[in-house]
């Protein structure tokens, strides 16, 4: 996938800088294709659920899911035996994992809220957006130059796709700057002694996963009452895909 529009971001971007981006270009084309079926898992239990219910079952899937895998990687890369260059790439191999996970989860939050997501560009705002937390929706709002409540619904839903291109100029400087330096503390510290390695891992992913629920929140602002609100259709009852 084109990963131009992140380069014009930042024309000095090192090397591991753009690393971030194309393994964040790569998790939201994995990632994408699943939407549907990863909310289809989240009414699985209950396929009368409102949307409401769906997004929190979302967000109780997400957090586990990504506290599972890095107290999992944290606790293989600690083992005894591991030399430091193992340990390091498998820290590696979860950070794409990790980034797939927070993509899928954003991309199914924007689905059962009806904010379309069929342009890259608009899910790449809204993936960036919500792992940036804070700094993410200032971004977005001053350089589409609105204010307002729920940028994922005023903001990545209506404006020009022009428009977000020069949002995301933005975001992935940012991205790279916040991303890879959180990603650098969590792999150092899952390198820690057996045991410890999967504690920091577990809790360091249970961290960001709960600010990235926090931001969906947020973003989107309260749900629809019903999915005969949503734009994009009513999602599917069942599937037995399990994306997470």
């Amino acid at each position: 996938m084109a990963t131009d529009d992140f380069e014009e971001a930042d024309p000095a971007a090192s090397v591991p800088g753009k690393r971030v981006l194309d393994l964040l270009d790569k998790a939201i084309a994995v990632q994408s294709p699943l939407v549907r079926k990863n909310i289809a898992r989240a009414r699985q239990r209950n396929p009368e659920a409102i949307p409401a219910q769906v997004i929190r079952n979302l967000e109780r899937m997400y957090i586990s899911a990504l506290t599972g895998t890095g107290a999992a990687v944290g606790g293989a890369a600690a083992a005894p035996g591991v030399g430091t260059g193992v340990a390091l790439a498998l820290s590696a191999g979860e950070a794409l994992s990790s980034l797939e996970l927070s993509a899928l989860f954003a991309l199914s939050i924007a689905e059962v809220h009806g904010v379309p997501i069929d342009e890259i560009e608009r899910r790449r705002t809204i993936v960036m957006g919500i792992m940036l937390g804070g700094s993410g929706s200032s971004t977005i709002t001053k350089v589409a130059e609105r204010t307002g409540q729920h940028w994922g619904r005023q903001i990545v839903a209506k404006v020009p796709v022009e428009t977000l291109r020069q949002i995301n100029k933005v975001l992935g400087k940012n991205f790279i700057t916040k991303y890879g330096t959180k990603q650098g503390i969590i792999v150092l510290g899952r390198v820690a002694p057996f045991g410890i390695g999967a504690v920091i891992g577990g809790g360091a992913n249970a961290a960001l996963a709960t600010l990235a629920v926090r931001a969906g929140r947020r973003a989107f602002g309260p749900p629809p009452t019903s999915w005969e609100e949503l734009t994009p259709g009513t999602p599917p009852t069942s599937e037995h895909s399990q994306p997470y």
